[in-house]
């Protein structure tokens, strides 16, 4: 009868993993363009001599050729349909390959997106694309599973509890892990240990990311902190780049090396990822002979560590003075500014200058509005505080950046003394400036916004201390206009959910309309300010109405410009200065406050619109 999973976990014993499916693939021939899991259905053969190249290498443990065999991934190359079928016939060519020699286990990696706090995938779903991976792979015939190369902790947690929900078989978990022994969330792994112990993995790990002297690191620190089975699967190193491939270096002998050290520092289950090959496994195979099968290495179990829950947020009205004219219900006067096209501030201060003799509350700094380039709304805001002594609101986009660079910009930001955000997932880059470039999008704005009330009770994403909470009021746009209503207010729901403080409108030219969105959305109890934009022209007005998603500027207010229009261009502008003083006064007793454009750098019309005289 052949081995399982739950035999090894019995005997006490070291039992050794096979090494890469991907690597032995594109070795013989297997572009990096092709999708590997669905080489199960089409060439089942080639799949099963490399797994048979590892059973006469020594390994004892299969995986499936099932790592991005989720429907997510697969949806990729038109596949979703065929993940149950895809993921049974890797389990049985697995089978069939180990022949009675080895154990089976099913292969499960991440989804390749983001859940939700950081997403907008919920848990809910992303157990259900999980679970037809599990029931594919059980019916093939597997008899446990590995879920591996994790680095969100709350995906990892749906992947287990996806299995499961339809099964008892035992499962390994494991993370990915940077030099530092952290994942990219920046959980270290004593606190994914203590997790994976605290949810019922039956063994914890590590795999992929690092060569095998970081993971000996890693594994050290696991088993300070859980008596369960630990498993490590380090890379052949580090990837060097030789011609146009990535050649992975470390030698079969060095793995066997660290093989032995693994199992000395507490691992159960060791093995290979990322350039590992059968000679690499039965060298590691041969090392692992020279140690007494069976033998029990101490294990200093401590109690898990208690994961931080984090500190109280500061009180809105003590984090700035925009925070503390919301906490009173006072009426707030904002008004939007370009950051310059280079890296001169002098106009941007002088601006910011003008509209505190004003009176507004705050400058809104925008982030390189359509995706143009300029000053970042960051160093821009922190330029206005300092030069012109007026107050910032900085417009965080989530376009350009990784979720860890948001990270180190806001880190750096309230640092520098910046409190008031506005946070949105920003718009697409403009073909006609950046042809051959992408947005990164890597969360979206719930995502950020979830970020930054973590940062507000002094956690990291990963769940660490950061020490002293920041002191951001935490803002979010939203859009009364939007085509599909219904999903933007499921949106404005998680947002405020998320941790949103305050929310800013688009521009305001059907204050019926908006007052109609504030009465389904009063359970959210959120002060709003609506976007107010004094149209410069009939041009302008036509511009906004047809070409910029999100802003709708209805037919009688357009024809009401055309009008200005025909009497010239100062008539035009005037008319636009007094359809935004209508909204104004439309508004003012259904929001909480305005934020007023200012189209082509024009404060002046944001001065008229406020019944200051303009200057310059």
């Amino acid at each position: 009868m052949a081995p399982t999973l739950r035999d090894f976990l019995a005997d006490g014993k070291v039992h050794l993993f096979d090494g890469a499916m991907g690597t032995m693939l594109y070795s013989k021939g297997v572009f990096v363009n092709v999708c590997y899991d669905e080489l199960n259905l089409k060439q089942p053969r080639l799949v099963q001599s490399i797994h048979e190249e590892y059973v006469r290498a020594g390994a004892e443990l299969l995986e499936t050729n099932t790592f991005g065999a989720n429907p997510v991934k697969l949806a990729g190359y038109g596949l979703a349909d065929l993940t149950e079928e895809i993921n049974r016939k890797a389990a049985e060519i697995a089978r069939k390959a180990a022949n009675g020699k080895a154990a089976v286990v099913g292969a499960i990696g991440p989804l390749g997106i983001r859940i939700e706090p950081f997403g907008p995938t919920s848990r809910e779903e992303a157990r259900e694309f999980f679970q037809r991976q599990v029931k594919g792979l059980l019916e093939g015939g597997v008899s446990g599973f590995v879920l591996e190369t994790f680095a969100d902790l709350e995906e990892l947690r749906q992947a287990l509890e996806a299995v499961r929900s339809l099964c008892d078989l035992p499962v390994i978990a494991q993370v990915t892990v940077n030099e530092e022994g952290r994942t990219a969330y920046g959980t270290d792994v004593e606190a994914v240990a203590a997790r994976l112990h605290e949810w019922g993995a039956e063994v914890i790990g590590c795999n992929c990311s690092v060569g095998p002297a970081y993971m000996l690191d890693a594994v050290e620190r696991m088993a300070k902190v859980t008596d369960r089975p630990l498993s490590a699967q380090p890379n052949a190193g580090l990837p060097r780049s030789v011609g146009d491939r990535k050649i992975y270096l470390s030698s079969p002998e060095y793995m066997a090396s660290y093989a032995r050290r693994l199992v000395e520092a507490g691992a159960h289950f060791v093995g290979g990822c990322c350039g590992t090959t059968p000679e690499h496994i039965r060298k590691m195979r041969a090392a692992l002979a020279q140690i007494e099968r069976g033998k029990s290495f101490p294990v200093p179990y401590v109690s898990p560590p208690v994961s931080a829950d984090g500190r109280e947020a500061v009180p809105l009205a003590n984090r700035s003075k925009l925070g503390e004219k919301l906490a009173s219900g006072s009426f707030i006067t904002t008004v939007e500014l370009l950051p310059p096209k280079g890296w001169v501030p002098d106009r941007l201060i002088e601006q910011a200058r003008i509209l505190r003799s004003a009176g507004i509350d705050a400058v809104s700094l925008l982030e390189g509005p359509r995706a143009l380039s300029r000053m970042g709304a960051i160093p821009a805001a922190i330029i206005v505080q300092r030069q012109a002594g007026v107050e910032a609101i900085v417009h965080y986009t989530c376009r350009d950046r990784t979720m860890l660079g948001m990270l180190s910009d806001l880190l750096g930001a309230a640092a520098a003394g910046i409190r008031n955000l506005l946070l949105v997932t920003g718009d697409p880059p403009r073909a006609e400036t950046a042809p051959s470039q992408t947005g990164i999008f890597d969360i979206d704005s719930i995502g950020l916004t979830n970020l930054v009330f973590r940062l507000n009770r002094g956690l990291d994403p990963g769940g660490n201390s950061i020490g002293e909470p920041t002191r951001y009021v935490i803002g979010v746009a939203v859009n009364p206009w939007a085509a599909d209503l219904d999903h933007e207010l499921r949106r404005f729901y998680w947002k405020v959910d998320a941790g949103a403080e305050f929310a800013v409108t688009q521009p305001v030219f059907e204050p019926e309309r908006l007052e109609e969105f504030l009465k389904r959305t009063e359970e959210f109890r959120i002060p709003v300010l609506a976007g107010i934009w004094p149209l410069l022209s009939l041009r302008n007005a036509e511009f906004l109405a047809h070409e910029v998603p999100g802003i709708h500027v209805p037919e009688p207010i357009i024809d009401r410009m055309r009008r200005a229009q025909e009497r010239g261009a100062e008539f035009a502008r005037a008319e636009g200065v007094a359809i935004a003083r209508e909204m104004v006064e439309q508004v003012r007793g259904l929001v909480n406050g305005i934020q007023i454009s200012t189209p082509l750098g024009r404060v002046d019309s944001a001065l008229q619109v406020l019944g200051a005289e303009p200057t310059g």
